[in-house]
């Protein structure tokens, strides 16, 4: 079965942070490029939703959260099953606290 690859809220406003973070800091050809590997590290969850790894600060949270990682950043989806899609709830840097990654709705 093929699930489509959905952004919720949380992560598309991520992305954003990072992107104007990055293009103040460093500008914009790196915040995109940042923003776009991000991105495209989620190509293919489609065909395999399983191959990130199982979050296990999350683990106390009904939906089993998985992450894929890409650079400083951990990339948090869970598989709904019942929309047929893949949601990516999160784009969190591995360099913050820990507990800052349970903001997760």
């Amino acid at each position: 079965m093929e699930l489509e690859v959905y952004w919720l809220q949380l992560g598309e406003s991520k992305l954003e942070d990072i992107y104007g973070y990055y293009s103040l800091k460093a500008g914009k050809r790196i915040a995109r490029k940042l923003v776009s590997g991000i991105v495209d590290k989620t190509i293919g969850l489609d065909k395999n939703p399983e191959i990130g790894q199982i979050e296990t600060i999350l683990e106390h949270r009904d939906q089993e959260f998985r992450y894929l990682v890409f650079k400083n950043y951990k990339i948090i989806y869970w598989i709904n099953y019942e929309f047929k899609r893949i949601e990516i709830a999160n784009v969190f840097d591995t360099r913050q606290s820990p507990e800052k990654m349970d903001d997760i709705p």
